[in-house]
């Protein structure tokens, strides 16, 4: 099996096999090449960028790869279906944008994605957009821990808590502890400034949330 970081493995094992699969942002394409070798029937590797799908072809070459095709394209503009779309190692809210925009989107289409910053954001959005999450793993890797979430659509539009934003279904106690964290981090230094104390409360109490849920965790 071609090695994959902790994330793209990760995002690896929520993909369906024998299906149309779109690695998009795909970089060097290793996760593609994976795809294409071991789950999909076909892979489309697409980026915006023209120095990593030169990259992309090199790692398609190496591993003598025959069902990837390499499409330039800025998220899904130029891939024309796919069963499996993955996103991953870009900010939540382009990720959002990228989901929002697919034209291929049904109840089957499934999204595998590994946000870097602004996952709550992320849950937040599609959520609203009728997006469900099914599932949701932890990635730890190089001393940082990811979520990677796997989405359907269901045209059910739905509000979400400030506690559901930022934890999703990730039960993963080091990722939420992360998180909570970080929270309090914020609401110490909105308490510093004249003006914030309600916006800090509420960190505060979303903080506190996060971790009786981790604490309710085995």
């Amino acid at each position: 099996m071609i090695q994959l970081d902790n994330r793209l493995k990760t995002a690896f094992e929520l993909c369906r096999e024998g299906l149309i699969s779109a690695d998009v942002g795909t970089d060097h394409a290793r996760l593609a090449a994976a795809l294409a070798l071991e789950r999909s029937a076909k892979v489309y590797a697409s980026d915006i960028n023209d120095g990593p799908l030169e990259a992309a072809r090199r790692t398609i070459g190496e591993y003598g790869v025959k069902n990837v095709e390499i499409v330039k394209s800025d998220g899904l503009e130029n891939i024309p279906y796919a069963d499996d779309v993955i996103i991953c190692g870009m900010g939540g809210e382009l990720i959002a944008e990228i989901a929002e925009k697919c034209r291929f989107t049904n109840e089957n289409t499934r999204f595998i994605l590994q946000p870097m910053t602004k996952a709550d954001y992320l849950r937040k959005r599609l959520c609203a957009l009728g997006f469900e999450l099914l599932e949701e793993r932890a990635a730890e890797d190089s001393g940082k821990i990811y979520t990677v979430m796997l989405w359907k659509f269901s045209g059910v539009s739905r509000e979400i808590s400030e506690a559901e934003a930022f934890c999703g279904k990730n039960r993963d106690r080091k990722y939420l502890g992360k998180i909570a964290a970080k929270l309090i981090k914020n609401a110490e230094n909105m308490e510093r400034s004249a003006g914030h104390s309600d916006e800090a409360a509420r960190l505060r109490e979303t903080a506190e949330e996060i971790m009786r849920i981790a604490e309710n965790e085995n």
